[in-house]
């Protein structure tokens, strides 16, 4: 009767196996996202970066064609992590009328954390919001599909009335505007939040109650 074949000591990894190397771009962000956080959106530079990666400045823009690209990706892995967190809301078995106020809320609250917390990051999603780059188009279309869906959601089963769902979804944002938008935000970083809290309450109570009433 043949035994068992012992394993092939050859083939057997000894010890913790090493984690995999990052990939360029990875590295890249990485070392992007270090020096934003230390210099600020303004004085980092690619050539830096570049060389910190150990590797020309040419070779960086075959991995992201400009600065702004280099940056805009660094804020985008925050956004994604933003939109994940608004899409577990979106598709919570929550009433409708629960989820705006908590996708709004939970929006406005991960951005004013980052002004807080890490303003040269919220510069660089700011001046990509203004200036309607990729990176912010993409947020805002993830964002009114979310915004959509709970709409639409809250139709089908009654708790809202909309004539108009597109009227309807312009409203939540245009509403929403001075608590959500980065730039009117950023215009209001002075004031304190349990302010700023409780006037973005009573704007989402109007939402609720317009959606409701369906006067749109």
């Amino acid at each position: 009767m043949m035994g068992i074949r012992p394993p092939d000591r050859s083939k057997v990894r000894i010890g913790r196996s090493s984690p995999a190397p990052l990939s360029v771009d990875a590295r890249l962000l990485a070392i992007a996202t270090e020096h934003l956080a230390r210099l600020g959106h303004k004085r980092v530079t690619v050539v830096a970066v570049a060389a910190e990666a150990g590797m020309t400045h040419a070779n960086v823009y075959r991995y992201f064609p400009s600065k702004d690209a280099l940056l805009d990706a660094v804020a985008g892995r925050w956004l994604r992590d933003v939109e994940a967190e608004l899409a577990r809301i979106a598709d919570a078995p929550d009433p409708a009328d629960d989820k705006i106020e908590r996708l709004l809320m939970a929006l406005a609250s991960a951005q004013r954390e980052v002004l807080l917390r890490e303003p040269h990051l919220f510069a660089v999603h700011l001046d990509a919001t203004v200036a309607a780059r990729p990176i912010a188009r993409r947020h805002r279309v993830r964002l009114r599909s979310l915004v959509e869906r709970v709409v639409e959601e809250g139709i089908a089963a009654g708790a809202f009335i909309a004539r108009d769902r597109e009227r309807a979804i312009a409203y939540i944002f245009d509403a929403s505007y001075r608590f959500t938008h980065p730039l009117a935000m950023q215009h209001d970083s002075d004031l304190p939040v349990d302010l700023i809290q409780a006037r973005f309450g009573a704007v989402i109570q109007a939402i609720q109650k317009v959606l409701r009433m369906g006067a749109l």
